[in-house]
């Protein structure tokens, strides 16, 4: 195994990470060799670019959507006592990214009105851990770029609020909603380590609470309102005659959330940052925890390897009981 680059920030890339090296930043903006620029690198999935100096690294992370926007990168490792985690929803805790999925198809049905539809193996890297907006924009790109992602977005919130008000009255397909294996054992031992607990996630809330309430019925746990101790999703979305906040630009792998849940959710400053431990199974995911500064820990059950983001974790582990050794 040879070596790809060394980035300041995140260390020796390996040429086996599925990360791909770059002449120049797709916005044209830096260049390598020139300005003492050293290397660009982006993830497998091409959602961040790595411009390397000698000494500061800084992320360029595109938006379909429009606004990209330059990180600094912060070196990281994980410092015992941990006292906080952040937990990704989707696929991390919850096992659901089928039933998102299959929400976009459906709206991409919609729009081309062909209820035959389906979406190519090649592209769940871009419909699941971004925003509804970009999986959205996606969509229309490929399939139908005579649509806009207005049309997609009022398909796609009248099929997912039809199905989240099945579920919510306990006559959808509440089966969608799987907990991951051992969560309840991982994040009851959590607790009694007394390390606080956000979960996180780059769904709006109106999809991520009756998946969040679904998965704790399921579990016995109660309301995780009353669990958690802060619950950061990407808001309300902003629809006719109505306001909306923030969260369709801002989403993974942005840091935002992930930097909101720790800062301003559980009270971390942002100089105890390694002692907050992060964890996702999707490269958006685990580059929003990088850009926000923490340790990540990456789920194997994910598309941190096809997505080629395997190699800014901290760790990789199978099981939460990997990772409750790892930080306890």
């Amino acid at each position: 195994m040879g070596t790809l680059a060394e980035i300041p920030g995140l260390g020796e890339i390996s040429d086996q990470s599925g990360m791909e090296p770059m002449s120049a930043s797709s916005d044209g903006r830096f260049e390598v060799g020139q300005n003492g620029v050293r290397s660009i690198t982006a993830t497998g999935d091409g959602k961040v670019e790595f411009i390397a100096f000698a000494e500061h690294t800084l992320a360029y992370v595109a938006s379909a959507m429009g606004y990209s926007a330059y990180y600094p990168v912060h070196a990281v490792e994980i410092q015992k006592p941990v006292q906080g985690v952040l937990m990704d929803l989707d696929g991390t805790s919850v096992h659901s990214e089928e039933f998102w999925i299959w929400l976009i198809q459906l709206s991409t049905a919609s729009l081309l009105d062909d209820a035959s539809f389906e979406l190519e193996e090649e592209d769940v890297p871009y419909v699941s851990g971004h925003s509804v907006s970009e999986h959205l924009q996606y969509c229309v790109d490929k399939y139908c770029p005579d649509k806009s992602v207005e049309e997609a977005r009022k398909w796609y919130f009248e099929h997912m609020r039809r199905e989240m008000d099945k579920i919510m009255k306990g006559e959808g397909n509440v089966e969608v909603f799987e907990p991951a294996p051992g969560l309840k054992e991982f994040l009851l031992e959590l607790k009694r380590h007394d390390i606080r607990i956000g979960l996180v996630t780059s769904g709006l809330y109106e999809k991520a609470w009756p998946e969040i309430v679904s998965a704790f019925r399921r579990l016995g746990m109660g309301d995780p309102a009353d669990f958690y101790d802060a619950i950061i999703t990407a808001g309300y979305p902003l629809g006719e005659g109505q306001a909306g906040t923030l969260g369709e630009l801002s989403p993974k792998p942005h840091p935002w959330l992930y930097a909101e849940t720790a800062r301003v959710g559980l009270g971390f400053d942002f100089s105890q940052r390694c002692s907050v431990v992060g964890i996702e199974d999707s490269g958006a995911g685990v580059s929003s925890i990088r850009l926000a500064g923490f340790p990540a820990v990456g789920i194997s059950s994910g598309n941190l390897v096809s997505s080629g983001t395997r190699e800014l974790c901290c760790s990789y582990c199978d099981t939460f009981e990997e990772i409750q050794r790892l930080i306890l």
